[in-house]
């Protein structure tokens, strides 16, 4: 039997994504001559015309479809495939999800002749404005006897039920039968609402953003899978759009992606993917990979040879999981795995950084070989490493760190104007907020001996004596007065009194233009305060900067959604207020992170040491010479903590709404601590630090899977504290 396409299987680094660049360069260029029905589409078999050598992808032709499992591997994905054909042949590079929004919106008038909708354009919602408009919706369902029972507060059960749609949509299931696959999974263990409550609000949401012509991931997975990919027109073009689809990491994907992919191969597309057999790392979050891997039956199969066997991989996978499942087991570890050993986290934390230093400042290891891999990062464990690495002139660089925006003084300070200039927002600004805003308004920066640093013409203390002096509270007019309203305003100084006083004739005359109604929106004050304060006289950061565009980016996205909710009529003085007001709050309750649209580096790798959590670090495809694995004897390990949404286990393909017992939830955390333990013993060359402390953060007693291993290794920590 010939088959048309192929099918990638190996596990983590045994080089599944480079087997997949060649696959394309073979059928673009036609190497392998021996099999011309392999790169010869079924529609050209069926035109009875000689078979070519490789794929036609002239711009006449229909295209290639490359798909990655999240937005860092496409773009490395699309770099290589470009490099590789040296730029020669299109192809449209997208994660799944971006797939299906740019579907969605292309053929949203498809939708709406099918569906009925309101002939408007469709606006995307962010999760952050998703759950506020979803909260605002539900409100009266969401009173507190229904927050009792779910045993959480508002925020949580709002998050939770809305992911249930994400998931369902994910798994081909439509939202009316979350119900019945909520009621059917949690028969035997009832859960605190009933599914038809829930289902319920489901329903009434989705039908209520499509009226308004809003897509979230949920509703738009949803509607691609139900309604789009179902239609005759939309496959037709689908056909003449794609000859060929490249998949890396499929074992990532939601399970509609697989009847995606089996629309194309019956279309006579070609097909590559590739899988990790140690991957699953967003099962949990809707991936489903046993559903894709039932596609290898359409396929060549191709298995990779794994790492070599000098790798950690292959010497430590099999004794590390004997040593987690049987603690009974006399095993030692090899030299090459050790331990840092001590009573309380703080110990740990300081001895793991020790450590760290000792080997970059003998040259043993270069920053950027380090990783340091916990299966969750608290603020404090976070500020602990960075700063004692960062005082030792090494820099860190935290993966995919999303601190809530309202962290960033830049951000509090920028609000904190919104408030002073648009009337009404009184109530939303105190005296603090104004002294952190002269000091962040009044900073500049200054070149002396070749080197530059970043400083405030009104420090704190002079900013907390111009805040009690010369601000007026009042709920619609807050106010600043001049410095003299302040009798020893000579204790200010002449720097601080002349940045002051430019912040004050800025805010008069924002306030003014406003007033004439001559600043359009909100977001150009936002832009213009960025404009004449945070970037007049120096370049910030590169974290305060992801920050600034985060807000700006944020501001756009909420004023465009207010914008389609409001009546047509313009809206009135009390309604603006209402919108800022919420604006504000919104920010303020940490709803949003610093995780703007990505800029990628420029010049060579940052030399720093890498920290993330695991579900980062295998999310990211990273490796390193040495790993630092902290707290690791947590009973995190085995759990899939944030990584997990509620129900996840109930809307996969092969147990569809079958029950969720303890029993399959130990054979799961055992699964995922065998996938944990090989992706990252493949993702790491020389040497493995356990870093264990008796006490966890709380203070209770950490004894998780890893902890037999942790004793079985040697300590290094009468090393560290010589």
């Amino acid at each position: 039997m010939v088959f048309d396409s192929v099918w990638i299987v190996g596990g983590s680094r045994s080089g599944k994504t480079t087997g997949l660049v060649k696959q394309f360069c073979d059928w673009v260029q036609g190497e392998n001559q021996g099999n011309g029905s392999f790169y010869t589409t079924q529609k050209r078999q069926k035109k009875g015309k000689q078979l070519s050598k490789g794929l036609d992808l002239r711009q006449t032709e229909p295209g290639v479809l490359l798909l990655a499992a999240n937005d860092d591997n496409r773009r490395e994905l699309g770099d290589r495939i470009v490099t590789a054909t040296l730029g020669k042949y299109p192809v449209r590079a997208k994660t799944p999800l971006g797939f299906f929004q740019d579907e969605v919106i292309l053929f949203w008038p498809l939708l709406i002749q099918s569906l009925q909708l309101k002939a408007q354009f469709p606006v995307r919602l962010r999760p952050e404005t998703e759950q506020e408009l979803a909260t605002k919706l539900w409100r009266s369902h969401l009173d507190e006897e229904t927050l009792r029972l779910a045993g959480m507060n508002e925020y949580r059960l709002v998050r939770r039920i809305l992911d249930l749609l994400q998931l369902a949509a994910y798994s081909g299931q439509p939202c009316e039968e979350i119900s019945s696959i909520l009621a059917s999974g949690f028969a035997d263990n009832p859960i605190y609402l009933e599914p038809e409550f829930l289902a319920s609000l489901l329903l009434e949401w989705r039908d209520w953003c499509l009226d308004k012509g809003l897509l979230t991931y949920g509703i738009i997975t949803e509607l691609y899978k139900q309604h789009l990919l179902p239609n005759s027109q939309y496959q037709q073009q689908l056909r003449k759009r794609y000859q060929a689809v490249l998949a890396d990491d499929v074992d990532d994907y939601p399970g509609i992606a697989r009847n995606l992919f089996d629309v194309l191969l019956d279309q006579g597309a070609v097909g590559a993917f590739s899988y990790n057999s140690e991957g699953a790392v967003r099962l949990g979050l809707g991936a489903d990979p046993n559903y894709l891997a039932a596609l290898a039956g359409r396929c060549h199969v191709e298995n990779l040879v794994g790492p070599s066997r000098e790798s950690l991989a292959m010497q430590l996978a099999t004794q590390m999981m004997e040593l987690a499942t049987e603690p009974a087991v006399m095993l030692s570890l090899p030299e090459t795995v050790q331990s840092i050993q001590t009573t309380s986290r703080a110990q740990l934390l300081r001895q793991t950084a020790e450590v760290i230093v000792d080997a970059i400042k003998s040259g043993e290891v270069e920053p950027e070989e380090v990783a340091v891999i916990a299966p969750g990062l608290d603020a404090i464990a976070r500020y602990t490493l960075i700063e004692i690495l960062n005082k030792q002139n090494i820099l860190v660089e935290p993966l995919n760190d999303q601190r809530p925006l309202i962290s960033s003084p830049a951000v509090r300070a920028l609000l904190t104007i919104l408030a002073l200039v648009y009337p009404g927002l009184g109530r939303l600004v105190d005296r603090d907020a104004v002294a952190e805003m002269l000091v962040v308004l009044s900073r500049r920066q200054k070149t002396a001996d070749n080197s530059s640093e970043i400083s405030s013409d009104i420090d704190p203390v002079r900013a907390g004596l111009i805040a009690d002096y010369c601000f007026e509270p009042h709920p619609e007019r807050p106010n600043l007065l001049p410095v003299t309203a302040f009798e020893r305003w000579d204790r200010i100084g002449y720097a601080a009194t002349t940045a002051y006083s430019e912040i004050l004739q800025w805010l008069e005359k924002q306030r003014s233009q406003q007033e004439q109604r001559l600043i359009p929106s909100p977001i150009s004050l936002l832009y213009l305060a960025v404009q004449d304060f945070l970037c007049k006289d120096s370049n910030p950061p590169y974290d305060q900067l992801a920050a600034l565009r985060e807000l700006l980016e944020t501001a756009q996205h909420y004023w465009e959604i207010n914008t389609r909710l409001q009546p047509t009529n313009s809206p009135t003085r009390a309604a603006a207020e209402a919108t800022i007001s919420e604006f504000i709050q919104l920010l303020r309750r940490g709803t949003i992170t610093a995780n703007p649209y990505p800029l990628r580096p420029i010049g060579p790798a940052k030399k720093a040491v890498t920290l993330a959590t695991i579900f980062q670090y295998r999310s990211s495809r990273r490796f390193h010479r040495w790993h630092f694995w902290l707290d690791a004897s947590s009973p995190l390990w085995a759990k899939g903590g944030a990584a997990t949404l509620f129900g996840a286990p109930l809307f996969l393909q092969d147990r569809l709404g079958a029950p969720w017992t303890a029993e399959d939830e130990k054979n799961a955390e055992d699964e995922r601590l065998k996938r944990i333990l090989a992706d990252l013993l493949s993702r790491v060359s020389e040497k493995v630090y356990l870093c264990h402390s008796d006490l966890a953060v709380n203070g209770q007693e950490q004894i998780g899977p890893l902890l037999p291993l942790v004793n079985s290794c040697v300590s290094v920590t009468a090393e560290a504290a010589v």
